[in-house]
């Protein structure tokens, strides 16, 4: 359903509300526990978290658009990782699509409405460390808001000091303890990142850059949920190696680590 925008925009805890009912409508649970958000390149990863006992397109939902990048899927599932209800979105809406900051984080209020407590967010970004090769999984320890956005509204003062739990992040490393560590920058998009805006991210903190996930962590704090972010290099961030980024290669070397993200995911999701 994508006809009731102005909800959404007047009032986004009460669209969010709206979508958990729907969603626990359609797929006859009443409330789930953990969210993921699947990014670029993740996507063949949600094979390998559990039992999908729903799977429904994003529009089955109120206020959700449909998916608008080649690699997101547009689907939300509910899914069973042993005793624990883990939602997953097959994709995600982002800021350059110009839908507005409310359809970016919609499905994180969704989720928190629908139960949830923890969300992980994943993406497929570029990596300023050339030790990371595509392929690499790195847990994002904070980030960078480059956007120039916010999801939120009026004087709603938002501590982000630890949004991305280390509690979390340990659990992650008791699983896979070689997994490092980063700073995420998500810049506004949908063009690639100049050389140059690469070597300021890299100066001003960042060893990721992306254009996803920043806006929904805030949200997500918003909203009370505990945070887990997982950045999957896809590629070398540009002018790292001299070769002009292309987003069907990020997408392929999202398909060649899906294997290893999903059996990674597959042992997380329990553990939150």
């Amino acid at each position: 359903m994508t006809d009731s925008s102005d909800l959404l925009m007047s009032d986004p805890a009460a669209a969010a509300t709206e979508a958990a009912a729907e969603l626990a409508r359609l797929t006859g649970v009443e409330r789930h526990d953990v969210a993921l958000v699947l990014g670029s390149g993740w996507v063949p990863a949600a094979e390998l978290i559990g039992e999908t006992v729903a799977d429904l397109s994003i529009t089955d939902l109120p206020h959700f658009a449909p998916p608008a990048v080649a690699g997101h899927a547009g689907r939300v599932r509910s899914v069973r990782a042993g005793s624990t209800r883990a939602l997953v979105f097959l994709g995600r809406t982002h800021y350059y699509e110009q839908r507005g900051v409310e359809a970016v984080v919609h499905g994180v209020r969704t989720a928190a409405a629908a139960g949830c407590r923890v969300i992980v967010l994943t993406n497929g970004c570029g990596g300023l460390d050339p030790t990371w090769t595509p392929g690499t999984p790195v847990l994002i320890s904070d980030h960078l808001n480059l956007t120039g956005a916010s999801p939120l509204r009026g004087a709603t003062f938002i501590d982000l000091t630890d949004l991305y739990s280390s509690r979390l992040r340990a659990k992650c490393r008791e699983i896979e303890p070689s997994l490092p560590e980063g700073v995420y920058a998500q810049f506004r998009g949908p063009q690639y990142e100049t050389p140059a805006e690469v070597r300021m991210a890299g100066v001003i903190g960042a060893q990721l850059v992306g254009m996803s996930t920043a806006l929904e962590a805030i949200a997500a704090r918003e909203a009370g949920l505990e945070i887990l972010g997982l950045s999957l290099v896809t590629n070398l961030a540009a002018g790292m190696t001299g070769e002009p980024l292309n987003h069907e290669e990020v997408l392929e070397a999202g398909r060649a680590a899906a294997e290893r993200m999903g059996h990674l995911l597959a042992q997380v999701v329990p553990a939150l």
